[in-house]
């Protein structure tokens, strides 16, 4: 490996991928705007500066001359297949998320019970039997139209961590691919996306949960990218992720929340629990992998 080349590769990548997406995040912010995601035309800038890193990844290849090659070694890894048992990890890419989401929603139940109301679906005006489709719903729509979940996955896990595990390792190169991911988010969250405005230590408290999501997140991501050997997986799981399937949350009633678990910082650390835990399995699972190649 020619580490300079390396490293000068991914520093490119790195300053088209934050550039793109900062120009159109920092235009926002420093315009006054707060996050509103009831805002169609917010919702269309994100999913513009999603396309930053796979935009980042094809001109980085373009300038150093590294090719285009979208299967095998060193590749945009943009193949699908699903030989040798693949099929799992795609599988577990599309309903993984609505399993820790719900997870998620009954740890913050059992917390502050009084969330839990049965009749909070009536709200949203649709019958009892369309809460329990819902699910299937966001989770076909989301596969569907996981183009712009491609445009990240297809940036960070799809060329900036074959290059952090090239220089750094695997276990280093997981923590700064996630912090580098968080890091980005930052004029996003600056602006009170995810985590709102309203909290102690805002925005700092927020971009370092925003980095250590991204680093639980990027775990599990980067652990069925390498098992498939492709950005697709990871591209659906985002966009299943962001889709939020959920069947108990239409039972919980966020104007009930009171004290401190009424904070955003709070219940988003809360319900990082069981994504830390598959986190870890998956970090564990790569590690065995990692040794498993060495020997």
């Amino acid at each position: 490996m020619d580490r300079k080349l390396e490293i000068k590769r991914l520093c490119i990548y790195l300053l088209l991928s934050f550039g793109l997406a900062w120009i159109l995040f920092f235009a926002f912010s420093i315009t006054g705007h707060k996050w509103d995601a009831k805002n169609p035309e917010l919702e269309s800038l994100v999913g513009l500066g999603m396309l930053a890193p796979l935009l980042a990844h094809v001109i980085t290849r373009w300038i150093t001359k590294e090719g285009f090659a979208m299967t095998g070694k060193d590749s945009m890894m943009m193949g699908i297949s699903f030989k040798d048992k693949k099929w799992r990890f795609y599988l577990f890419a599309i309903f993984i998320p609505f399993l820790y989401i719900e997870i998620e929603n009954i740890i913050f139940a059992l917390l502050s019970p009084s969330v839990f109301q049965w009749d909070n679906y009536k709200q949203y005006d649709f019958g009892i039997y369309f809460v329990f489709f819902y699910p299937i719903i966001c989770i076909i729509s989301a596969v569907i139209s996981s183009f712009a979940a491609l445009g990240e996955e297809g940036g960070w896990r799809g060329y900036m961590m074959p290059k952090l595990i090239k220089l750094f390792g695997l276990k280093k190169a997981l923590i700064l691919g996630g912090i580098i991911w968080g890091l980005w988010h930052a004029p996003l969250t600056c602006c009170g996306h995810n985590f709102g405005t309203d909290y102690p230590g805002f925005p700092y408290v927020g971009i370092i949960l925003m980095c250590i999501s991204c680093t639980t997140m990027g775990v599990m991501l980067t652990y069925i990218t390498y098992k498939t050997q492709s950005v697709w997986p990871a591209a659906f799981m985002h966009s299943v992720n962001n889709a939020a399937p959920t069947i108990l949350g239409f039972f919980i009633d966020d104007e009930k929340v009171t004290g401190i678990m009424s904070q955003m910082v709070v219940q988003w650390g809360i319900r990082m629990i069981p994504e830390i835990v598959i986190a870890i399995i998956c970090f564990v699972l790569l590690c065995k992998e990692e040794i498993k190649q060495g020997e």
